[in-house]
């Protein structure tokens, strides 16, 4: 069913006339009588009042047209990118308001041409280019409405931009809800707005729980390849590796504990006695004061809970079972430093 057979089925449902309807939309009883016999598309603007008016939804009124493919969408991204090269923006403006006219229900085109349109103005002067946002907005906002998570996601990222660059901070907030709550840009993004609305002690906390989040986990993806690594004894690449997590700790200030901890298992592998030793006792020194990232200038606007002595206690006494260990750590029984060590 067509567009313009829908609107005739459920006007007549309502028991109303084309210029009732026309006179209800603001426009011209023509111009109903064209939608209807599919002689022109209502304005892309007119497809949400309509719906209300009729008491439907924007899917039952949209239903007549089917997704586009990916490769049909690119189709007209790439003609939109050589409309807005080789015409006015007036004019490619122009062209892409009937697209979607034709296809109002295909979200990733109407986003993506609409995007096309938002981004021109940000490097080319586009007289009046205010009078275009209604319409830029109402292809994203449509766009949310997406199946297509990734559609969805894309569209709020848009209409947050937008409306930080607008000043309008509170309206570009709302649009980070579409956002997984585990997706790191949803923070990065609420620090942005808490700067622009002059919440600066927010926007450091923010920034500061992201960075903090961020170490353990690049720091755990970089675990995870040195494991693979040495699955596959791949041992310059595992060693790579266990450099990086040292750098990582240091540069993120997490403290002596963590800086050399991720040598242990390696030089374990390699029963290299003096490199397990040194490493042994720094992680020892270390873990009495496995918290001192709370004193690093890049977490002084984060709160963390203190440590009970009695837990650091209990990990440094783990740590040195673990070094008895006669299976793990048997070659190092003839090494003096280390029969001390444990000891302790």
């Amino acid at each position: 069913m067509q567009i313009g057979e829908t609107i005739r089925k459920y006007r007549k449902e309502k028991n109303m006339t084309q210029e009732e309807m026309a006179n209800r939309l603001g426009v011209t009883a023509p111009a109903v009588n064209k939608w209807e016999n599919g002689n022109s598309y209502p304005d892309i603007m007119m497809l949400a009042p309509i719906a209300r008016l009729l008491d439907i939804s924007l899917d039952t009124l949209l239903s007549f047209q089917g997704e586009l493919t990916a490769e049909e969408i690119q189709k007209f991204v790439l003609k939109a990118d050589r409309y807005i090269k080789e015409k006015t923006y007036e004019e490619t403006f122009d062209w892409v308001k009937k697209t979607l006219e034709k296809y109002p229900n295909c979200a990733r085109l109407s986003w993506q041409l609409a995007l096309i349109l938002d981004a021109q103005r940000l490097f080319r002067e586009v007289p009046d280019s205010e009078k275009y946002d209604a319409f830029i907005v109402d292809c994203y906002v449509r766009a949310l409405e997406s199946k297509d998570e990734d559609v969805r996601y894309s569209a709020a990222d848009s209409l947050y931009n937008f409306y930080l660059r607008k000043g309008r901070y509170e309206k570009a907030e709302t649009y980070l809800s579409y956002f997984s709550k585990q997706n790191s840009e949803r923070k990065r993004k609420q620090a942005a707005v808490f700067y622009k609305m002059g919440r600066t002690q927010d926007a450091y906390k923010t920034y500061e729980e992201l960075l903090f989040a961020e170490y353990q986990i690049i720091s755990a993806v970089l675990q995870g390849i040195y494991m693979v690594a040495m699955k596959e004894k791949d041992m310059e690449k595992a060693k790579a590796m266990v450099e990086k997590q040292e750098g990582l700790a240091k540069l993120f200030e997490m403290g002596e504990y963590y800086e050399v901890c991720g040598r242990l298992d390696l030089a374990t592998s390699q029963k290299d006695r003096e490199t397990v030793l040194h490493v042994a006792k720094k992680m020892l020194s270390g873990i009495e004061h496995i918290t001192a990232f709370r004193t690093s200038p890049l977490y002084t606007h984060m709160s963390f809970k203190e440590m009970d002595e009695n837990v650091i206690k209990e990990m440094k006494e783990n740590l040195l079972k673990s070094f008895g260990d006669e299976e793990t750590y048997g070659f190092m029984k003839e090494e003096q430093g280390w029969l001390e060590l444990i000891k302790k």
